[in-house]
């Protein structure tokens, strides 16, 4: 009969080696909390310190070291350092056991949790979770780990869910959330309403004269570069991004959009751009405005019309520019197409001259625009004998300016906007009533975006006209306030807030200031 001899199994827990060795158990711990707040601090801290004693209590073990994320989602592992660090360590042979409050301060990601579970596991490192007495290298381990991990994301979704009804109740109440910590121009007061930042609101007034003037949003940029002006998030770099952003943001004229954005995702987090798939709340006065509603309009007219692509008789297209006082505002009189500056050496004489386009870049398909070409210094006296021509002749313009406030105003075809929003109310009481009938929802909601899209129009239509009246108004104030009877030189800023454009033809040239007043030199 064969003798049989029993080699026992050496008592192994994570990367320890021989018993006779008695080494000690490398063990760490793995806090976390996930909010800021002052109670979850002092949970923080508590359970530092009550792992710190729990294993130096243990003549077994030595401590390796305490992992802890304070303030951090437990839903994804990408930002919570700290266990990232505990994993690295794990994987390079520094720990043998890990010990945690809970499942959920491990990770209430199921994926996640049994992830770095079975990684651990594979290099014999045990994770011992305290409250629900799991040590994952047990037999029943992973069953009971599937289970409570599971149970832990559903308890992280229902948060989710109920953290979003909070948020969207608030949002039906009017209240907007902001991070002001981040936002340009305003502050909060104590009881969390924004205020103005009466130096920041400079720097916001600022960006939206500039555009107005003319300046691109990257010029804007470089100037407040070069002037050492810090972004909202206190950054020296301006990017075009954040130009663009400040002069779209509804809040600077006191409104307030919600929900412009929405989770997809309550693990990843992940949020998208919200076109129409959730509901959207839009606050009227819902604090003081820096700018104010005409201005903000402006903008936003102006907005659209430099995204406009001119296309030229050739079918070339040519986006706005405007890095000169004269770009985009001088046309040829023979084709129709743009006139572009161009540093010109003509047999050894170098001048800055105004070309038409289809004769820099000819096209096959039209015949070749032989206008002529007007330098620079030509052109700027051009500007300035139109403007001497109405200080020449002041009672026939200023005549000619009351016409024109007479005809903007009577053929202004602004909708009511009382009615509007009149009916805009009558509606939101009656697709809260037809939430459960889809078709009769859609109508009302289809209603409701055409109303607001009416709505701004009209706003669009009766800024336009008071801005029309504006410019009108300024340059009857500017005819009878100038004692000269003659501009001696040219002014750029004087042009860029008169001048709507010049149109150069073969022998004469026609001046169109933005009052709707024309002179032809």
């Amino acid at each position: 009969m064969a003798n049989v001899m029993l080699i026992p199994a050496r008592p192994k827990a994570g990367n320890n080696v021989t018993k006779s060795e008695k080494p000690k158990l490398r063990v760490a711990a793995y806090c976390r909390v996930s909010t800021d707040s002052d109670e979850q601090a002092t949970s923080y801290e508590a359970q530092i310190e009550h792992y710190t004693e729990f294993i130096q209590k243990n003549p077994e073990w030595t401590l390796a070291g305490i992992y802890a994320d304070d303030g951090i989602s437990g839903t994804n592992t990408k930002k919570r350092e700290e266990f990232n660090r505990l994993i690295a360590d794990c994987e390079a042979g520094n720990i043998d056991m890990v010990i945690t409050k809970s499942i959920s301060r491990f990770a209430r990601n199921t994926l996640d949790c049994l992830k770095y579970i079975r990684l651990l596991k594979d290099k014999n490192i045990p994770v011992y979770f305290e409250k629900e007495n799991i040590n994952s290298m047990d037999s029943k381990g992973e069953v009971l780990l599937t289970i409570m991990a599971s149970l832990a994301q559903q308890e992280s979704q229902s948060l989710s869910q109920n953290v979003k009804m909070g948020i969207q109740y608030r949002y039906q109440q009017g209240k907007v959330q902001v991070n002001h910590n981040r936002f340009l121009g305003y502050d909060k007061d104590k009881d969390g309403n924004l205020i103005i930042d009466p130096e920041q609101a400079e720097i916001v007034k600022r960006i939206y004269r500039e555009y107005l003037e003319g300046y691109s949003m990257d010029k804007i940029a470089a100037g407040l570069e070069r002037d050492g002006i810090l972004t909202g998030a206190g950054k020296e770099k301006w990017h075009t991004s954040t130009i663009n952003k400040i002069l779209r943001n509804e809040k600077y004229m006191g409104d307030a959009l919600l929900q412009k954005t929405v989770t997809t995702d309550f693990l990843t987090k992940k949020r998208i751009k919200n076109n129409g798939t959730a509901p959207q709340y839009y606050v009227e006065n819902n604090h003081e405005a820096i700018i104010p509603k005409e201005l903000f309009m402006l903008v936003q007219e102006e907005l659209v019309r430099r995204r406009a692509v001119k296309v030229d008789s050739s079918g070339k297209r040519h986006t706005y520019s405007c890095n000169h006082v004269f770009s985009q505002i001088v046309y040829c009189g023979c084709c129709g197409n743009l006139f572009r500056r161009i540093h010109w050496n003509n047999r050894g004489c170098k001048s800055i001259v105004w070309r038409c386009v289809s004769r820099l870049e000819p096209s096959s398909a039209t015949e070749a625009c032989k206008a002529r070409t007007v330098n620079e210094q030509v052109l700027q006296s051009i500007i300035v004998q139109a403007i001497n021509k109405m200080l020449s002749d002041k009672q026939n313009y200023l005549a000619i300016l009351q016409e024109n406030i007479a005809t903007v105003i009577k053929t202004s075809t602004a909708a009511s906007e009382e009615a509007i929003d009149q009916r805009l109310m009558d509606l939101q009481k009656e697709i809260i009533s037809k939430a459960n009938n889809k078709e009769a929802y859609d109508t009302i909601a289809d209603e409701i975006f055409r109303l607001r899209e009416l709505k701004h129009q009209s706003e669009i239509e009766g800024v336009t006209r008071d801005e029309h009246i504006k410019r009108i108004s300024e340059l009857h104030d500017f005819i009878m306030q100038n004692p000269q009877t003659e501009l001696t030189e040219f002014d750029e800023a004087l042009v860029r807030r008169l001048l709507q454009k010049v149109t150069i033809y073969d022998d004469y040239y026609t001046v169109e200031f933005k009052s709707g007043v024309i002179v032809d030199i």
